[in-house]
């Protein structure tokens, strides 16, 4: 099965002059913990909630800066040729949780751990993901 068959495709997005206050409450409107920052069709990165938190407020960064402060730039990506397995292993690999998919260098939808459990009739691949995405972090002290 292909990654597109299971991929959202109308995917909401802020670019990277939106503030953090802007993205955080369209976060909040949609029910989601992340977004792709986009930027004239293109990728340069995602925002989670827990970057708004750990980069922006831990660091004291104004909710009016722009969240291009706060964003993750190298971001793991598919392809929109890759199949649903490709894909989790990816996210494995790089234990992550979203993986955008890229098609002629634009973003062209998200696929999520929840997207491959629930859409893919193969639950090998949900569990090849989750386990390594699942592992949990050691506390940097």
């Amino acid at each position: 099965m292909k990654v597109t068959e299971i991929m959202t495709s109308d995917v909401e997005t802020c670019s990277p002059n939106s503030t953090i206050q802007e993205v955080a409450a369209k976060m909040k409107d949609l029910d989601v913990g992340s977004i792709p920052i986009v930027e004239d069709g293109r990728l340069k990165g995602t925002v989670t909630d827990r970057d708004i938190v750990i980069r922006g407020v831990a660091e004291q960064v104004s909710f009016d800066s722009p969240i291009s402060n706060v964003f993750s730039s190298d971001v793991i990506t598919g392809t929109a040729d890759m199949t649903v397995e490709e894909a989790a292993n990816l996210m494995a690999e790089h234990q992550i949780r979203r993986l955008p998919i890229i098609e002629n260098d634009r973003l062209a939808g998200i696929v999520s751990l929840g997207d491959i459990a629930v859409k893919d009739r193969s639950y090998e691949n949900a569990d090849i993901a989750l386990e390594d995405v699942s592992e949990p972090a050691k506390p940097e002290r």
